[in-house]
């Protein structure tokens, strides 16, 4: 309900559910009506005559699944989960400049992997999912670093360097996360409990690795496209593909055009059960809506309207998964030298 590519769909929906949960304001009657979805908490507010007042300064950019961004109705009544923890993150207007690391909880059984935001990400971004911010913001809106003063002083202190900065530091995290042989190293912990940070030779090989992908991974949409082929039929297509060809190289997007000339490396970026570019793939398919009001008035998603859109973001996540597995690969390679 509070999630859409398209804006006009998206307010549409938002203010049809906020008038017809307003329009409860005070009968408390039951049952309640079946055509929006009733949560326990928006019951709660219900019974606190919470009204929901349509603000446009709710709509915001939300990273709704990995490379995927979404447009967003950040409004706490709507959204069950929004809590003071995202706003401590990105701010009172869910707006603020941040850089997050997101990982999958202890509760999923997907291999463990991390993903790097600058955007409010949902909850389920790749299953339920935890957040480690660089900075967090106060209640006056004022930046202050997330990472502790004895945090820091540990790192200055084993590499003897006081010039380390907390923004290093959350780099080399970053980097130590994608790092093959922590990630087996550690395996069992991390199924467990928040991930713990060994200290490793060669600092400024791991600070300028997590750096590296930190901005590759937040500016995944602003990369040179890889330069894959695009190939197929002009004219209509009749059905909708987006299904991956891995031992070929190619992506069919429709069954009149595909894309040829994806490098075996590209695959092997993955997060969790599934690569990046797979992820890209699932979500710009043509689906039914499991709500039954959004499928019969809301369901305006078309494939066709964002085809060039998918083939550019597409180009550009297969820069990103093989350029992400170089690196990988060197961690690897300093590792066994």
């Amino acid at each position: 309900w509070v999630y859409d590519f398209n804006l006009d769909n998206l307010r549409s929906k938002v203010h049809f559910f906020a008038d017809t949960y307003n329009d409860q304001i005070g009968i408390q009657s039951e049952p309640l009506p079946t055509t929006i979805k009733w949560s326990r908490d928006l019951r709660n507010e219900l019974n606190r005559r919470k009204r929901v007042v349509y603000d446009e300064h709710c709509l915001i950019k939300s990273l709704y699944r990995p490379f995927t961004t979404k447009l967003h109705f950040a409004e706490p009544t709507l959204n069950d989960v929004l809590t003071k923890n995202h706003y401590a993150m990105f701010g009172s207007t869910l707006d603020k400049e941040n850089r997050v690391i997101c990982f999958r909880n202890g509760t999923s059984n997907k291999p463990f992997h991390a993903l790097a935001t600058d955007k409010l990400a949902d909850l389920h971004l790749t299953g339920d999912t935890r957040c480690l911010p660089l900075y967090r913001y106060d209640s006056d809106d004022q930046q202050v670093s997330n990472l502790t003063d004895e945090a820091v002083f540990k790192f200055r202190a084993h590499y003897e360097d006081d010039d380390i900065s907390a923004e290093q530091v959350f780099a080399y995290i970053y980097a130590v996360l994608h790092d093959p042989q922590y990630r087996e190293k550690y395996a069992a912990d991390l199924l467990r409990e928040c991930p713990r940070l060994p200290f490793y030779d060669d600092f400024e090989f791991w600070t300028r690795s997590g750096q590296e992908l930190l901005d590759l991974h937040i500016g995944f949409d602003s990369v040179e496209p890889h330069g894959l082929k695009v190939e197929g039929q002009s004219g209509q297509a009749k059905r909708v593909l987006l299904r991956a060809d891995k031992e070929r190289g190619i992506i069919h997007l429709d069954d009149a055009s595909w894309l040829s000339g994806v490098p075996d490396s590209a695959w092997r970026y993955m997060l969790g059960n599934r690569s990046a570019l797979e992820w890209v793939l699932d979500q710009y398919k043509e689906r039914k809506p499991r709500d039954p009001t959004i499928a019969s008035r809301f369901n305006t998603y078309r494939f066709a309207d964002h085809k060039e859109h998918v083939i550019d973001l597409l180009q550009r996540v297969c820069t990103v998964s093989v350029r992400t597995m170089e690196l990988v690969d060197e961690m690897e390679r300093l590792n066994r030298a």
